[in-house]
């Protein structure tokens, strides 16, 4: 998975051209799409992924999203999502993830509230023993990283 030092990273990945809205960079729907994939390889990594829906019929849904923009990205750029556990219990996990360029810079972060799902139900379900074995392992290789400052933020007009 990852060491303590890091937060899970998905593998560096390009951008679709039709990705590419007419202001000229990428379509806001299409960092949801990466942040998407990002947390696709830290399910997997955490037990979570597409056989887990099929063999067990468990699988995550996102409760709340929270992406904020802040970098424009374009065609060409190649970029690379992580993912940090901020919390967890036996059904839910708080994420935050960043989207960077690969030179370094911040382009877009996403927190999220993700609710393990009975698909049977579908109702919000415990994780099963050896997923929150992977959780609270990944949890535990996370504690010691920073909390993003720019988790927990709401949305607001700031009035001077």
């Amino acid at each position: 998975m990852t060491d303590s030092n890091v937060p899970f990273l998905a593998p560096l990945r390009g951008l679709q051209e039709d990705w590419i809205d007419y202001n000229g960079h990428l379509n806001m729907a299409y960092y949801n799409v990466i942040f998407d994939q990002g947390c696709d390889e830290a399910f997997a990594a955490l037990g979570m992924g597409p056989q887990y829906a099929a063999d067990r019929k468990l699988t995550i849904y996102t409760g709340e999203a929270h992406v904020r923009y802040l970098r424009e990205i374009h065609l060409g750029d190649e970029v690379q999502a992580s993912f940090q556990v901020l919390d967890y219990d036996e059904k839910r996990l708080h994420i935050f993830q960043e989207l960077r360029h690969k030179d370094g810079w911040l382009s877009a972060t996403s927190e999220n509230l993700t609710l393990h799902v009975d698909m049977t139900g579908p109702k919000v379900a415990p994780f099963p023993d050896d997923v929150m074995e992977k959780v609270q392992d990944m949890a535990a290789r996370h504690k010691d990283l920073p909390y993003p400052e720019m988790a927990g933020r709401r949305i607001e007009i700031l009035r001077k």
